[in-house]
């Protein structure tokens, strides 16, 4: 059956994604003047309003700059200057300046590069969980800039202390000697960056500064005590021109806010007493909030309000371009409270306060755009003007629970903000929109205290979930790097007909490219709104494209982005949709259950189309990953769990199970639907139960990681059409652990088995049409090429654990590896690869990357250039390879037999009525008379004097003859002209008939 003749093609509607026109296509004239400008125009316009040589400045009328200025720079209108002209002359003054005109352009490029510094979203690698030394709450990570170090402290009073790649130095209890380590919590830690020191409250109501350079174990050199309320909260400050300048700022469990002011901090922060020659210089110097305050020490002074009415201070900080303290608590009442200094009186009095509904769990200022953002319970992010206190001037919505952290990124202009449902979300400030949302199972505790502190420097985002801490590290970023989508890609196709690469991401995005240059000539986007393509198919014509989609629908596109049919996969409810596999009569889709859903296209009348049952029912014990088929009639599924399942396609009924451990029985279709057991969780081992069992392995020995046995991709080697008698390998699955197993499915057996990469997790694969290459690609972006034209060729009865030949690795992605393909370029083998990084590659399996689509040079391939030679210097001959590790028989695969499954497997085949045995003799047959007189039908030499009677046209009777032009064009060409003018004559003949009838009946009449 001819998949472009079934009803497939009818129903054409235009479906609900746009088509967007690639970067090449727009015009370059959308782009301001201005911006178009490079240093050598810049030049030009200098020396016409600045002559060389001259002290005189020019300056020009509307008028004269709309003429000089094409002139002098060769490019642009006249409406075009007088626009730019426009725009320098604020004013109106009707004439400009070089002056005026360079201080627009240099605004303009500030506001550029600003903008491009606020639309940089970082990217994120996967969370990382930091050693568990802590057995309560952390209260403080910090960075010392000093050391290179982290300082981690916990409320126990365990201070960790990490090297600058966060691997644990040491970790150190702090002690009082007044108080037990069991009855101390300590509330918070803050650096004393310009002298080397730290200061740690506690519940003891002190607030202790330790050494951080002495050779002891962080000596404690002084003890404030008498503060009469627990410090929750603090801050240090310092003058980075003049470092004895510094302000330590707290806040207690009373509602007070206090601050010491010191002004000589390098000699010392307090004044120590005399000390006699037999006392230690590191003895603890006790000292009293009320000598502070009495002016004993003259090296600092306090300060000191209780504007937040006896409510627990959450948060203080001082800020110098303020020359202010900004404290908060979760009253709706003095929520945030700024206090201003009267240098003179020596004390702080009420300047700013807001009142915010429910309350704030933290804030946090930036010093730039004077803004203060508030963690609010009421799920919300408010932006503050510190001089408005009526309303913010931003409202931040989005979070659905409450917010309980915020942090400004600086340099880019954006905010961090975390909320209690573990939603980590990043805004773009400007344009108050969030621009990032990260969601991440960092804990499974509903109750839990939370730390948040990004360490802007290193790119590091700390999380800390009770004594658990957990990294979030971002990429590297260049300006260099380039993308072909701007989301993760998820699925890549080559396409043949057209020689186009297709490729789609999680924005339901689909773009085509020109292999031949990388350039993209079309779009389509929001094919299936909003919800992300997770795979890709063509039909066989390679003239339809299937895209799939979480939201549970498949649909079918032409080339010009009309979606012609709709496959209800899901039955109206989102699934996953892993992959679908288009044959001759039907569409196969698998992904999110352990059936196979099948659409028949003899079904494709409506628009809609629902799925079949599939025959065969449900045999997988877990969701099926993967497809592949076999013509004539063979189809193998995979499974999460390992197993795959070999099906006859024409009858859909499975008939035997492959695994590299174990062995069960299938089910027949009158048993009840296997299910799921119920002590395992998905991806693990089961336990065995009737009919199931594990050969050649020690129980103990497999690994029951969940996912390490999933298959993740299926291949058939359609080259090898002799394996039926070699006994080789036809089959070719990989997955979980990183292995690529090959399998032979007529004899039912695995052959071999190795690990392509090590220790990185599930992997993918593709194979080449001639089978000559093997590439798998894994989690961390690399790619690996293996030669397996002689691999697993023919039959051994021990299975090898060799891995064939690898040409090369490399890694030409920074993140996973979504989806490989290749594709024939005359004598060139190309490898297609997308990633999650958003950008899709093209490299040559013996050369080296050719480019990524996108990129702003293209590229052209060229068909003649031949494969390169091997290198005997790099890559061993297939004869130099060590012998194969081969496994005793007994320790083989279990394959179910046809036997074992319980069905009734009479039927052999088609032939199998026939009965082969030893051919009878042939009588002797006489030869024809064409062998026994050759004389009579074949003339050996050509008759003598032919030679001379053959007569050459002389050039004059050549040129005299008669041209026929119908000479020049092919049989075909003048049989079509031929039949058009018949048809033509015809159709006006029976015009002419139904003219002539026509008068004759009115004449009649």
């Amino acid at each position: 059956m001819n998949y472009q003749n079934v009803p497939l093609l009818e129903n054409v509607e235009p479906g609900p994604q746009t088509f967007s026109k690639t970067k090449g296509d727009e015009k370059g004239g959308a782009e301001p003047l201005e911006s178009q400008l490079n240093v050598d125009d810049f030049m030009k316009i200098q020396s016409v309003f600045e002559p060389p040589g001259s002290d005189h400045r020019v300056c020009m009328t509307r008028e004269e700059f709309m003429e000089r200025m094409p002139e002098v720079l060769g490019h642009g209108t006249k409406e075009e200057y007088g626009e730019l002209f426009d725009k320098v002359d604020v004013a109106q003054d009707d004439s400009i300046t070089w002056d005026k005109l360079i201080s627009l352009i240099l605004l303009n490029l500030n506001e550029k590069d600003e903008r491009a510094k606020s639309a940089v979203i970082p990217q994120w690698k996967d969370p990382q969980l930091l050693p568990t030394i802590h057995k309560d709450a952390i209260q403080k990570v910090v960075f010392l800039k000093s050391s290179s170090r982290y300082l981690t402290v916990s409320k126990e009073g365990l201070l960790g202390v990490w090297e600058e790649n966060l691997k644990l130095q040491e970790k150190v209890p702090i002690t009082s000697d007044a108080i037990k380590l069991k009855n101390l919590w300590v509330t918070s830690l803050v650096p004393l960056e310009n002298v080397n020191k730290i200061a740690v409250a506690s519940t003891s109501k002190e607030i202790c500064f330790y050494d951080l350079l002495s050779n002891k174990e962080f000596p404690c050199q002084y003890k404030l005590q008498g503060l009469g309320s627990t410090p929750v909260c603090m801050h240090y400050w310092y003058n980075p021109q003049d470092a004895n300048e510094s302000v330590l700022t707290f806040g207690d469990i009373a509602g007070k806010v206090r601050a010491i002011s010191f002004s000589t901090a390098l000699i010392s922060l307090f004044e120590r007493p005399a000390m006699s020659s037999s006392e230690d210089e590191e003895t603890t110097v006790t000292i009293t909030w009320a000598e502070l305050v009495s002016g004993h020490h003259k090296c600092c002074s306090t300060l000191e309000h209780r504007h937040h009415n006896q409510e627990w201070v959450r948060q203080v900080i001082y800020d110098a371009s303020l020359d202010a303290i900004i404290s908060s608590t979760t009253s709706h009442v003095n929520t945030v409270v700024l206090a201003w200094r009267e240098k003179s009186k020596q004390k702080w009095i009420k300047k700013t306060s807001f009142n915010i509904e429910q309350g704030i769990y933290t804030f946090d200022y930036h010093s730039c755009l004077n803004l203060i953002a508030t963690a609010g319970l009421n799920h919300r992010v408010c932006l503050w003007n510190p001089y408005v206190v009526s309303k913010p001037t931003g409202v931040l919505w989005g979070h659905s629970a409450g917010v309980i952290a915020v942090q400004f990124f600086t340099t880019r202009k954006q905010l961090f903000s975390f909320s209690k449902d573990k939603v980590l979300r990043l805004w773009d400030i400007q344009h108050q929109l969030s621009i990032q949302r990260v969601t991440c199972p960092f804990t499974k505790s509903q109750e839990f205290k939370c730390l948040f502190h990004f360490d802007e420097a290193h790119g590091r985002l700390f999380i800390a979930f009770n004594n658990q801490l957990t990294l979030l590290a971002m990429k590297n970023e260049t300006n260099k790097r380039v993308t072909s989508h701007e989301k993760p890609v998820t699925c890549v196709l080559y396409n043949s007909v057209f020689k186009q690469v297709i490729s789609s991401d999680t924005e339901s995005t689909v773009s085509f490219w020109m292999i031949d240059t990388g350039q993209k000539i079309k779009q389509f986007t929001g094919c299936h709104g909003n919800a992300e393509i997770s795979t890709m198919a063509l039909d066989p014509s390679e003239k339809r494209l299937l895209t799939g989609s979480p939201d549970g629908a498949i649909k079918i596109w032409d080339f010009n982005g009309h979606c012609h049919h709709t496959l209800n996969v899901g039955q109206d409810r989102a699934v996953d949709i892993s992959q679908i596999l288009v044959l001759k009569e039907t569409i196969l889709v698998v992904g999110w259950e352990r059936a196979i859903t099948v659409f028949r296209l003899h079904d494709f009348a409506p628009f809609l189309v629902q799925p079949e049952e599939w025959k065969g029912g449900v045999q997988h014990r877990e969701d099926i990953l993967c497809a592949a088929f076999l013509p004539p009639q063979t189809l193998v599924t995979g499974s999460y769990d390992g197993e795959i399942l070999m099906w006859n396609n024409s009858t859909e009924n499975a008939h035997h199970i492959l695994h590299p451990y174990y062995q069960r029985r299938l089910h027949s279709q009158w048993d009840a639907a296997p299910q799921k057991h119920p002590k395992a969780e998905r991806g693990l081992s089961l336990p065995l139960s009737a009919g199931e069992t594990i050969l050649g392995v020690n129980s103990s020995e497999i690994d029951t990681t969940e996912g390490n046995h999933a298959v993740m991709r299926l291949f058939f080697l359609e080259a090898r059409k002799n394996i039926t008698v070699t006994g080789g390998a036809n089959l070719v699955s990989c997955g979980g652990s990183g292995y690529v197993r090959f399998w032979n499915i007529f004899k039912k057996q695995l052959v071999a088995q190795f690990v392509a990469h090590s220790g990185a997790g599930p992997i993918i694969m593709t194979i080449d049409k001639t089978n000559q290459h093997l590439i798998t690609g894994d989690p961390n972006g690399c790619l690996k090429i293996w030669n397996i034209e002689e691999y697993c060729l023919n039959f051994n009865e021990n299975q090898v654990f060799q891995p064939p030949p690898l040409i090369r690795s490399f890694q030409p992605h920074e993140d996973q590896i979504s989806s490989l393909e290749t594709c024939a370029h005359g004598s060139r083998v190309l490898i297609i690869a997308a990633s999650a990084d958003g950008s899709v590659s093209v490299s040559e399996v013996w050369g080296s990357l050719i480019g990524i689509f996108g990129q702003r040079e293209h590229w052209r391939i060229k068909n003649n250039v031949p494969l390169p030679q091997r290198d005997v210097g790099e890559l061993p001959a297939i004869e130099d390879v060590p012998r194969a590790i081969v496994l005793p028989p007994e320790e083989g695969p279990f394959v179910v037999s046809t036997e074992q499954t319980g069905f009734d497997m009479k039927d052999k085949g088609t032939f199998r009525s026939l009965h082969i045995g030893t051919l009878e003799e042939v009588a002797e047959v006489n030869k024809p008379d064409f062998l026994v007189n050759p004389e009579k039908y074949f003339r050996e030499k050509p008759e003598e004097g032919c030679l001379k009677n053959l007569k050459i046209a002389s050039l004059a009777e050549t040129l005299r003859a008669a041209f026929d032009e119908k000479s020049l064009f092919p049989k075909e060409i003048l049989d079509r002209e031929r039949k058009a003018k018949q048809l033509c004559q015809e159709t006006c003949n029976r015009g002419k008939i139904k003219k002539s009838r026509k008068q004759i009946s009115l004449k009649e009449k």
